[in-house]
């Protein structure tokens, strides 16, 4: 049995990369940091003994992403795991565009690309797309990395439907997450005044959620109080609360 995750080169990514290890599940890995990769790679082959292909992955390119497939759909995986993902916060205007739109070539781009072609060519099995608490309202100063993420949200739901409908036994389902203590806020430049929950904690939920097909899982007490209140609240005061819980430069 195969699985392919991206972004495995940390965060819950590298989480879920270690328990389908230990549920012995051979892998094909992909990030753009090889190094590491190859680290994870040396260290489950020899605590699980099983088959680890490391592919070095850029998503922002569509060649690397096409690579990807190619390589992953030869070992017919059972898990397809779209976790490779990265946000910027900031006032819009103050984000360079290429830093946007290499965001969507990410989120949104790679992840549509590999979800279709994974769900053509797949016979059964899991794809997993992670999203975001980010999905449920428009979020002021993670404006596009929202977006992307309503997107992925969306986009997966009604995969689902249609896959249903088709009677085909692909299961496509959805992980939406809160603050996650990764490298996340790092790269988005800014935090959040709430608590973060571990890669560790939210990467065994998902996994549950895989195995039962699950349609979404929403881990922890604060993300699933989010998208119940989100549903709830005025549009205007969702944002507002969105705001006043980010912890960047707001200028």
């Amino acid at each position: 049995m195969y699985a392919v995750i991206t972004g495995a080169s940390s965060g819950i990514g590298l989480e879920m990369a270690k328990l389908l290890a230990e549920k012995h599940y051979n892998l094909v890995i992909a990030a753009r940091r090889k190094e590491r990769l190859e680290e994870l790679k040396t260290f489950l082959e020899k605590e699980y003994g099983i088959d680890i292909v490391v592919c070095e992955t850029d998503l922002c390119k569509e060649s690397d992403v096409q690579n990807l497939y190619a390589i992953g759909s030869s070992y017919h995986p059972d898990i397809v795991i779209n976790c490779a993902g990265f946000g910027k916060m900031g006032m819009f205007s103050s984000i360079p565009l290429k830093e946007d739109l290499d965001m969507i070539k990410t989120n949104v781009t790679a992840l549509h690309i590999l979800t279709r072609q994974f769900a053509d060519s797949m016979e059964k099995g899991v794809i997993l797309n992670v999203a975001s608490i980010a999905s449920f309202a428009p979020v002021p100063l993670l404006a596009t990395y929202g977006a992307t993420k309503a997107y992925v949200q969306n986009f997966s739901r009604a995969i689902q439907y249609e896959l249903k409908k088709m009677k085909k036994p692909v299961h496509v389902m959805t992980l939406c997450p809160g603050p996650i203590a990764t490298e996340f806020c790092d790269v988005a430049h800014g935090s959040f005044h709430v608590k973060f929950a571990t890669a560790q904690s939210v990467a065994k939920k998902a996994i549950r959620g895989i195995f039962k097909k699950k349609a979404m899982v929403v881990p922890g007490f604060f993300p699933k109080f989010s998208h119940v209140g989100f549903k709830l609240l005025p549009t205007p005061f969702a944002m507002f609360m969105e705001y006043r819980s980010q912890d960047c430069d707001k200028v």
